[in-house]
């Protein structure tokens, strides 16, 4: 099966992304137990789970579940276009360029992450997912143009 957003056309995308053309499907199922298996205390957590759930132009809304990732040593997010997030579940600390300390955020907290605002993931929860809502809006690049790898 193809990964929803990988090589489809953008009808196909849309239809896998919200689970074959019902328009539907469910945030939480297919989490990982816990933390990502192999990884241990210091060790890089295996990849995040990121799964379009509806793409259109200027807006991407993705559904991520991360074990224990945080960005790269130096890399800081620095996007062109607006991002607003929303921890489900788990938790995580986000440090926005500036700041003195990152923000831990729990279930049910949100943040709107304007373009170009300099910002990295500091830690994920290793001992259970973290479930995030992303929405991106704005100059959203097509598919296929990500930057470089960005998590351990």
């Amino acid at each position: 099966m193809k990964k929803a957003g990988v090589g489809m056309e953008d009808g196909e995308r849309i239809a896998a992304a919200a689970g074959g053309g019902g328009g539907g499907g469910n945030l939480f199922s297919d989490l990982p137990s816990g933390q990502h298996p192999g990884t241990a205390e210091g060790e890089a957590a295996g990849a995040e789970i990121i799964q379009a759930l509806l793409t259109a132009p200027g807006l991407t809304i993705e559904r991520i579940v991360s074990t224990g990732q945080a960005s790269l040593p130096g890399h800081w997010y620095d996007q062109a276009w607006a991002e607003w997030v929303l921890v489900l579940s788990g938790e995580a600390g986000l440090l926005l360029e500036g700041e003195a300390a990152p923000r831990h955020l729990i279930a049910g907290d949100y943040l709107e992450i304007p373009p170009h605002r300099r910002h990295r993931i500091v830690w994920t929860a290793a001992g259970r997912p973290t479930l995030w809502l992303a929405v991106h809006h704005g100059a959203v690049p097509q598919e296929g143009s990500a930057g470089p790898p960005d998590v351990l």
